[in-house]
């Protein structure tokens, strides 16, 4: 059992990181446009705005993936998923 935990954690871990990035790249993204808007003369935030971009993540969001991830990783383990991954099925399970 203890394998497991420390696995969902890793991959708790893991999703966070993701989530992480895209928040990043969303940020960087903003404040590329804040110094082109800033360069045109065209900007609508005022400086308290500008100060803290804070996000909330719902927990129970991260284990509803982490449960979808768990779900995708069981079906390709599957000995029907070993069998369509050797591409010696469809995937509706009929042979080709």
């Amino acid at each position: 059992m203890s394998k497991n935990k420390d696995r969902d954690e890793m991959i708790r871990s893991q999703i966070n990181d993701i989530i992480e990035a895209d928040i990043q790249l969303g940020v960087n993204e903003y404040i590329e446009e804040r110094e082109n808007q800033n360069k045109s003369g065209v900007g609508f935030v005022d400086k308290e705005d500008e100060k803290e971009l804070k996000v909330n993540i719902s927990q129970s969001e991260v284990d509803k993936l982490l449960k979808e991830y768990k779900r995708i990783k069981k079906s390709q383990r599957s000995n029907i998923g070993e069998v369509k991954k050797l591409g010696l099925l469809d995937k509706y399970g009929k042979p080709l």
